[in-house]
């Protein structure tokens, strides 16, 4: 644990343009599109000796509506973590934001998710694998699944050994467990669905009432249902089923885990009703 602190310790003081002690932090901003957002943003964390890495900023064409995303440095000892907040709730009052976000990846809590997955492994697999290198900046709650996993299996044996509890709720046409679900997952920050293969219905959705970041099997121009791997017209002459598969789950991986990393990171905002802002 000191070596881990030690180690942590220098990561924080070696960010790039911050002193010794420094931490990044993350600003998100959505408000009615107004002259000097940029400039009030910029001087209240100058004014706190912060400096700013870089500002991310989108305003659609034809709509008063302004989004920006900062990432800026600075000394906890002399900006304290709820002097922040305060400082930019104020900002967002000026402006009347939609919403105003300070994240702290150093000092906030992780972000506290439940992992939802049917029989197929590989995204489940690299999740687990890359939360335990802490690549990624969540706490696991708990694992549920559709399909039981015997107690010998390599997921099994990895969840017990890093006390992640697993629940298997099986399901059918007449009862997909969604009570028993929302359930477990009633404190968690946002749902990962990786390759859990059951639709999850409206009720379920309102009722959870945040976010769910979902990997879609099809990586193809439109859905074409089930096993989508054996419809694909296009692929090169030496490579077979077996081989685009893998190449297909491949990029599920990578996919499900950058999603996870950049809305943790803030980069995702929602935009109308069915369409985002990726900063």
């Amino acid at each position: 644990m000191v070596v881990l602190h030690r180690i942590a310790k220098r990561a924080v003081s070696m960010i790039p343009g911050g002193n010794a002690g420094s931490v990044l932090g993350i600003h998100v901003f959505h408000c009615p599109d107004a002259v000097g957002i940029v400039a009030k943003l910029s001087e209240c964390i100058a004014s706190r000796s912060g400096n700013i890495h870089s500002v991310d900023v989108f305003v659609p064409e034809k709509k008063q509506v302004f989004y920006s995303r900062s990432e800026f440095v600075f000394d906890p000892a002399r900006w304290p973590r709820d002097v922040v907040d305060n400082d930019f709730n104020k900002i967002s009052k000026l402006f009347s934001a939609e919403k105003s976000v300070v994240r702290v990846p150093d000092l906030d809590p992780k972000f506290k998710i439940a992992v939802l997955a049917s029989k197929q492994e590989h995204c489940l697999v690299d999740l687990l694998y890359r939360w335990q290198e802490g690549r990624l900046p969540v706490d696991i709650s708990c694992v549920i699944s559709n399909h039981q996993r015997a107690p010998n299996t390599h997921v099994a044996l990895f969840l017990e050994r890093h006390g992640i509890p697993y629940h298997h709720l099986p399901t059918s046409a007449g009862n997909t467990r969604e009570a028993e679900i929302l359930e477990l997952v009633e404190d968690t920050d946002f749902l990962v669905l990786a390759r859990y293969m059951q639709v999850l219905s409206r009720r379920f959705l309102e009722s959870y009432g945040k976010d769910i970041i979902n990997i879609h099997h099809g990586l193809l121009p439109s859905f074409k249902g089930g096993n989508p791997s054996k419809q694909v017209e296009r692929v090169s002459h030496r490579d077979t089923l077996k081989s685009f598969v893998q190449k297909s789950e491949n990029l599920e991986k990578q996919c499900l885990t950058q999603v996870i990393k950049s809305y943790c990171e803030l980069r995702v905002l929602p935009y109308q009703v069915n369409k985002t802002v990726v900063f």
